[in-house]
């Protein structure tokens, strides 16, 4: 999901400069948006994980 939320982040910016502002916003716009899921993704299973790993930790 970075990797596509990379992609559009670059694709916004040489559209952007290329003169193409609303279609190079628009992609920037979506870069923001993958990135937000991306890190809301990470905190949840970094959550999950510190949970299961505690529950191994106490089962030996």
């Amino acid at each position: 999901m970075l990797k596509l939320a990379l992609i559009f982040l670059v694709l916004g910016l040489v559209l952007g400069g290329l003169g193409f502002g609303g279609v190079g916003g628009a992609f920037v716009g979506i870069a923001k948006i993958l990135f937000v899921i991306a890190l809301v993704l990470f905190v949840i299973f970094l959550v999950l994980g510190l949970f299961a790993g505690k529950k191994v930790k106490d089962a030996l």
